[in-house]
């Protein structure tokens, strides 16, 4: 059962000492296929010492909204159920994790932390906080659970662009892309002490948006990704190829929330997807590629780029261009309140905005082209910025994400992207418009199922 040790380094300086062992979840929430817990349960086991799972809720943990909030904990509520079949408690405890966890560490005298592994400044900021925190003097360890080649192993720097990362990930897929084993059994003792979780006071004790609702048709945990998986897998990937960027075709896996909250491996998506490959060969290449490739580079991207999500991280190029043409004058020009309501001109937007709001979630093509004019009908590239990751993490089951951050920045700033003709506004960023995307797929069938509203003054500008 052991594990990589690649995928495993120290944080802080503090040696192992003798005491249970914790496995302080985060952004990989799941039993099965996390090497995270694969970890604390081999340390565990070695010493004859308890293993306890934990996660930390702030009251007002980002977005706080109630469509997030019931994702997160019904996901966990079965995770927990998961855990218990193991043997494993699962503690909730609220509060700030930079104070929460190491309090939690103390109590239980935890002689081992391990953590998942995140890019994103909160997650990194509480793992420092809880390194160097006084009242607790454990091991903390980070193990990324994430990605199939770690983050910290694939590049020592932040990568240009896909060319440039793909050949690193291709090198070391052989050494990482391993099957998982099973995660052992604890004896029923492990739970004594530990009740389960209340998850309707947790609910409570959370202040939320209610304006934001939860999604209908979309079921959280590991055990419904695993179902998704298996159905993109075995209806979807033949055309995965040729029709993902049709909005209508139903081609996409649609799996990026089960990813998101850490319910479903991308390794065990790797790996299934290698064993259709031989009745799906083109299908199960490209969805490897957006999987390993591109989704990895956003985490090394996040990882080694400390302003992520401002322009001030994005190629001199796309600075230079984004500042002359700044000034340029705008066919429309929107608020962030305006582009919230899906009250714009171009009924294709509209629908993109209203599909994002009603059931968070929004086509990977379809992504493009509504940050894009965002850009476009936005005072500065700056509020386009804002605006686009304001709306993506409220109201995307996905927000809050390196893949979102960097796809965000791709299409408002030509991040992991090139130089092309200058247009005003864009200047040399990528273009996208609504004839293009005519040419692409049924944009009036868009815009029928996903209500567009207002119709489109001029294809050339929507």
């Amino acid at each position: 059962m052991q594990v990589h040790p690649a995928r495993i380094r120290p944080l802080g300086f503090t040696p192992p000492k003798p005491g249970p062992v914790v496995l302080w979840m985060g952004r990989d929430q799941r039993a099965d296929d996390n090497w995270a817990l694969l970890h604390a349960a081999a340390l565990a086991k070695a010493a004859g010492a308890p293993l306890f799972a934990l996660f930390a809720l702030p009251p007002d943990f980002p977005p706080a909204t109630a469509r997030h909030a019931d994702f997160l904990l019904r996901g966990l509520a079965a995770v927990e159920t998961a855990l218990r079949d193991h043997g494993i408690p699962l503690a909730l405890v609220p509060g700030d994790p930079a104070v929460a966890v190491p309090a939690f560490l103390r109590r239980v005298r935890a002689g081992v932390c391990v953590t998942d592994f995140d890019p994103l400044r909160p997650g990194r900021a509480a793992r420092e906080a809880v390194a160097t925190a006084p009242v607790w003097d454990g091991a903390l360890l980070e193990v990324d659970a994430h990605n199939v080649v770690p983050a910290f192993v694939a590049s020592a720097k932040r990568e240009y662009a896909a060319a440039t990362f793909r050949p690193k990930i291709l090198k070391l897929l052989p050494e990482f892309l391993e099957p998982f084993p099973d995660l052992p059994a604890f004896a029923a003792g492990n739970l004594a002490g530990f009740a389960p979780v209340d998850w309707e006071a947790a609910r409570a004790g959370l202040v939320l948006d209610p304006s934001v609702a939860p999604v209908a048709g979309i079921t959280p945990g590991p055990e419904a990704a695993r179902e998704a998986l298996a159905a993109f897998l075995a209806d979807r990937l033949p055309a995965y190829a040729d029709r993902r960027n049709d909005p209508n075709a139903g081609a996409t896996s649609t799996l990026s929330p089960w990813f998101h909250h850490g319910h479903l491996a991308p390794q065990r998506a790797a790996l299934d997807a290698l064993e259709a490959k031989k009745r799906a060969p083109a299908g199960a290449e490209a969805f490897l590629e957006e999987l390993v490739v591109r989704r990895e580079l956003a985490d090394n991207y996040c990882l080694h780029e400390p302003a992520y999500d401002t322009l001030a991280a994005l190629p001199a190029w796309a600075q230079k261009t984004l500042g002359a043409h700044a000034a340029d004058p705008r066919p429309y020009r929107y608020t962030a309140r305006e582009f919230e309501t899906a009250a714009t001109h171009s009924a294709l937007w509209n629908a993109a905005e209203r599909q994002l709001v009603r059931q968070g979630r929004l086509h990977g093509y379809m992504r493009m082209y509504w940050a894009k004019k965002i850009l476009e009908w936005s005072a500065t590239p700056e509020a386009a910025l804002a605006t686009a990751l304001s709306l993506n993490d409220r109201y995307a089951l996905d927000g809050s994400d390196p893949s979102g951050v960097a796809g965000v920045l791709w299409s408002v700033g030509g991040l992991h992207d090139r130089p092309w003709a200058s247009r005003p506004v864009f200047g040399q960023i990528r273009y996208m418009n609504a004839r293009g995307c005519r040419r692409k797929f049924d944009v009036d069938a868009y815009i029928a199922r996903h209500g567009g509203g207002a119709a489109d003054h001029n294809g050339e500008v929507a």
